[in-house]
C-alpha cells in the first residue's frame, strides 16, 4: 500500500488558504539577553497535527523564551496541498516562537499526486496530473527559498538544511520515498561544512530521513536504505566530529535509549565520529515492537529537543511538550573543529558570538 502508515488529517486546511505563507511566519519571542549559551529547538513531523503544534509552541515558549532559532525536521504538512501549507503558516502567525526559522523538506511533502483531490484518494492513477515541479514551488513559496538546501544562522551557529531534490517515484516505479542528492547540493554541502569546520564552529545538519544504523530504528528495514546515494553522503558527514546530524520520519519515541548515537564512518579521517540525533514527532508517536518492526504508540506523543550550545559542549534535551517535562539529556564535549583556518571571537574554541553566513 502506497499511502504509507501515517495518517492524513485533512480538517480545516482549506478554510486557512489565503493565508500569506513566509510573511505569515512572524510573531517573534523576545530575545534575551546576550549569553554564553546559544539555545534553538527542533521539531519535525507536524504532518497535519496543528494542535499539538500549538502545544509545543506554548511549552517552547515557558522553556525557551530567548530562542535563537526553530528547524523543522521535514514532513511539514500531511500531503502537501497548498491549503496545508497555509494552515501551518497561520498557526506560525498565532503563535509565539523563534524569529529565525529553518526548514527541511519531508517524504509527506510529495503526497498530493496519491490524491485526485483534497478529499479523494486515488493511488491507481498516480500521479493523478499533478507535475513534480508543482511540488517542489509549494515547498518553495513556503519556506522562502528557491533550493532544497539552506544555510541558516541561529544565534551564530550554522544550520545546513538538506534533502532531496526529486521524487523518486516519477524517475523509477519501483521507489518512493527515497533521498536523491544533486552534484550542486554535494557540492554546497562540502563547501559550507568545510568553511565552518575551518572556523571551529559546531554544525548542525538538518535532515528528514535517518542515516542507517544510526538512531533508534534506523537499523529496521523501513529505514535503513532512505538515502540512494549513502556512500558519498556519509564520507562527508563523517569527517567532522563537531557535526550534529538531526532528522525525523521515524516518529520513534525520544525515550529509547538510542535516541542518540554517534556515527563513525571508515575511512573518513574522524575516529571519533559525529552524534546523530532523532527529533521525535509531533503527530503520533511509535516505538520499537521488539521483533525488528515497530508498532504505534499513540496520537498523545508531542515530542521534540531543546539544543544548547557553549563554546565547548553542545547539549541535546529530549523533551514531552505535551506532559511538559524533559526525557533525557546528553551533553557532547566539542573537540573544536575538524578543518584548517584561523578563527575569531571568545572561548577556547574562538567561535563564541561571532560568524555571519559567507
Amino acid at each position: 500500500m502506497h499511502l504509507g502508515r501515517r495518517r492524513f488529517l485533512t480538517g480545516a486546511a482549506a478554510a486557512a488558504a489565503a493565508v500569506a505563507l513566509p510573511a505569515a511566519m512572524r510573531m517573534p519571542l523576545a530575545l534575551a539577553a546576550e549569553s554564553e549559551i546559544v539555545r534553538f529547538n527542533v521539531i519535525s513531523d507536524i504532518q497535519g497535527d496543528l494542535g499539538d503544534l500549538k502545544s509545543a509552541f506554548a511549552d517552547m515558549a515557558d522553556i525557551n523564551p530567548g530562542s535563537a532559532g526553530l528547524a523543522i525536521a521535514g514532513d511539514i504538512t500531511p500531503r502537501g496541498f497548498d491549503s496545508e501549507y497555509a494552515s501551518v503558516a497561520k498557526v506560525f502567525a498565532n503563535n509565539s516562537h523563534a524569529d529565525t526559522v529553518a526548514w527541511a523538506i519531508g517524504n509527506h511533502e510529495f503526497y498530493v499526486p496519491k490524491w485526485k483531490d483534497e478529499n479523494t484518494l486515488a493511488q491507481d492513477t498516480w500521479p493523478n496530473g499533478v507535475t513534480e515541479d508543482s511540488l517542489f514551488r509549494s515547498f518553495y513559496n513556503f519556506a522562502g527559498r528557491n533550493t532544497i538546501y539552506a544555510e541558516t544562522l541561529f544565534g551564530g551557529i550554522p544550520v545546513l538544511s538538506i534533502g532531496t531534490e526529486r521524487y523518486q517515484h516519477y524517475y523509477d516505479k519501483n521507489l518512493w520515498d527515497e533521498v536523491w542528492i544533486s552534484e550542486a547540493q554535494f557540492n554546497w554541502l562540502a563547501d559550507r561544512l568545510s568553511y565552518w569546520s575551518g572556523r571551529r564552529k559546531p554544525i548542525m545538519v538538518i535532515s528528514h530521513h535517518p542515516l542507517p544504523d544510526s538512531v533508534s530504528g534506523s537499523n529496521t528495514n523501513r529505514y535503513n536504505k532512505d538515502y540512494t546515494q549513502i556512500d558519498r553522503l556519509l564520507g562527508l558527514l563523517g569527517k567532522y566530529p563537531d557535526l550534529f546530524f538531526f532528522s525525523g520520519h521515524t516518529h520513534w519515541d525520544l525515550g529509547l535509549p538510542d535516541w542518540i548515537a554517534t556515527k563513525v564512518v571508515p575511512g573518513a579521517g574522524n575516529a571519533k565520529g559525529f552524534t546523530t540525533i532523532n527529533t521525535g514527532c509531533i503527530q503520533t508517536g511509535y516505538t520499537t515492537d521488539g521483533h525488528g518492526d515497530e508498532q504505534e504508540v499513540g496520537p498523545q506523543v508531542n515530542q521534540g529537543l531543546q539544543i544548547e550550545v557553549s563554546d565547548s559542549a553542545v547539549t541535546i534535551k529530549a523533551r514531552d511538550f505535551a506532559a511538559r517535562r524533559w526525557l533525557q539529556s546528553k551533553t557532547v564535549p566539542l573537540q573544536g573543529g575538524g578543518g584548517t583556518g584561523s578563527s575569531s571571537g571568545s572561548g577556547p574554541f574562538g567561535w563564541l558570538g561571532s560568524g555571519s553566513a559567507q
